[in-house]
């Protein structure tokens, strides 16, 4: 069954096979992230995590940038009205304050969707922006990109995972410089860290991302799906508790379909069908 249609234009999705491609829409904006754009993400996210015939997904961005992250306009503006509305005298209809809920945010969705996440960086990741790149699992950037790691220069911090994220991919001393000193880096340097897996030019990029997404997508989905649940589970587990786990998930994949016919496949010598079953 077909990905549905975003509820906002300011989200596109084009479903090509089993990949679906979720594009950020506000080029006007750099693509910052309004609260609309928040809830479609997730949403697209969970429908297509959901739905077997998703093998991958491709997160990018329209025009020049890829994300320039929480739409900071959007966010003092609710902040005004909320100074108003208090002002006027109208506090006490307001509801009453809540503990966070971030359960259906894109930075928890993201994280849990099993389902593996591509991002094709075509342009600038700035705060936000660049905390959705490092929840993706693979990043194949534009060779005029870059990411910005500028949340000290807005008296913010990364909120969005960056925190967590980063020091596990570049280490701690590199993630300090990067976000205490609020740098910004191209490319080049986003590849010798680590931080992307390959460097294109840009009239390259989409075609890059979706061979290695089609490439995903080829694989076997419940034994791709199942390694990034325990390589995600694994961040916090034990060597023999993870091992455990492995064990207990394999017994499962010996008894399917795919299993036999990927068996099959390679003593016939031909490219395997899985069916996810």
């Amino acid at each position: 069954m077909p990905i549905s249609p975003p509820n906002t234009n300011e989200i596109l999705i084009d479903q090509k096979d089993r990949v679906l491609v979720i594009t950020l829409n506000r080029p006007e904006r750099l693509n910052a992230i309004s609260r609309e754009m928040l809830n479609e993400l997730s949403a697209k996210v969970v429908e297509a995590d959901k739905d077997p015939e998703i093998r991958c997904i491709v997160l990018t961005g329209s025009g020049k940038g890829f994300c320039a992250g929480l739409d900071l306009i959007d966010t003092s503006g609710r902040i005004e009205d909320d100074k108003a509305t208090k002002e006027q005298g109208k506090a006490a209809n307001r509801p009453a304050r809540r503990l966070f809920d971030l359960r259906d945010a894109p930075i928890n969705v993201m994280w849990h969707c099993d389902t593996p996440i591509i991002c094709a960086i075509n342009g600038a990741a700035a705060g936000y922006g660049m905390d959705l790149t490092l929840l993706c699992d693979m990043r194949v950037m534009s060779e005029n990109a870059k990411l910005a790691a500028v949340t000290a220069k807005r008296n913010v911090v990364p909120e969005s995972g960056g925190t967590w994220l980063l020091p596990r991919l570049v280490g701690w001393a590199k993630a300090a410089e990067l976000y205490y000193r609020a740098r910004t880096i191209d490319a080049e340097e986003s590849l010798k860290l680590g931080l992307v897996n390959e460097v294109v030019p840009a009239d390259s990029l989409m075609d890059t991302a979706m061979t290695w997404a089609q490439e995903v997508a080829d694989n076997a989905p419940m034994a791709v799906q199942t390694t990034k649940r325990m390589m995600r589970m694994g961040l916090e587990e034990s060597y023999d508790t993870a091992v455990d786990h492995l064990m207990v998930h394999l017994n499962g994949l010996f008894q399917s379909e795919d299993f036999a016919e990927g068996l099959s496949a390679f003593l016939e010598k031909r490219k395997p069908d899985f069916t996810g079953r």
